[in-house]
């Protein structure tokens, strides 16, 4: 068995290698099984301690942990990458949040909350990011799937469980800092998303 600080190099190296979070089991495959969780997650929470100060965090998310960069510096690692990120329309992002906060539900309950029909489309753009999926079905006529988040969801966003999610009474307070939309005339039809 490696002593500890030979150790934490390895988990250090192993983390900075992988493209994808190493979950406990993963680190600990490192070790061949002889280093128990407790002093795996010691060793994981002193790496963190030393990456505390630099430009990069060691980030504990839904699947594992991972590097990455500190959001403050994400706008400077951005012009080295200028790929412009998928810009997601509001009802997409509605979305979401109706799906991350009530989950599971069918895309019935989405438009029902929504109070619009929600297109295909929309669902189709949030199982290929890879933020929704089909977790099983509503036993009521034709069997309509239910929607749940999935661990890349978590992921991208930096959290490690739903319970992390802001509160909706946060979201609504932002929502209402945001310049208003033209809102149509009390006789006018909203136009469906």
């Amino acid at each position: 068995m490696p002593n500890q600080p030979e150790a934490k190099r390895i988990i250090e190296a192993a983390l900075l290698s992988s493209q994808e979070p190493l979950s406990l089991v993963d680190l600990k495959r490192l070790f061949e099984d002889e280093i128990g969780p407790d002093t795996l997650r010691r060793l994981l929470d002193e790496l963190r301690e030393d990456w505390s100060a630099r430009a990069v965090e060691l980030a504990n998310t839904a699947s594992g942990w991972r590097f990455q960069t500190r959001p403050e510096f994400q706008p400077f690692v951005e012009r080295l990458n200028p790929d412009k990120r998928p810009r997601y329309s509001r009802a997409v992002m509605e979305t979401l949040a109706i799906i991350a906060y009530r989950q599971p539900v069918t895309r019935g309950d989405v438009e029902d909350i929504r109070g619009v029909a929600v297109s295909a489309q929309i669902i189709q753009t949030l199982e290929s990011r890879g933020w929704i999926d089909v977790v099983g079905h509503r036993d009521t006529p034709g069997r309509p799937a239910l929607f749940a988040t999935t661990r890349s969801f978590l992921d991208d966003l930096g959290l490690l469980s739903l319970q992390e999610l802001p509160p909706l009474e946060e979201i609504a307070r932002t929502l209402q800092l945001e310049p208003a939309i033209s809102q149509p005339a009390a006789n006018e039809p909203a136009a469906a998303e």
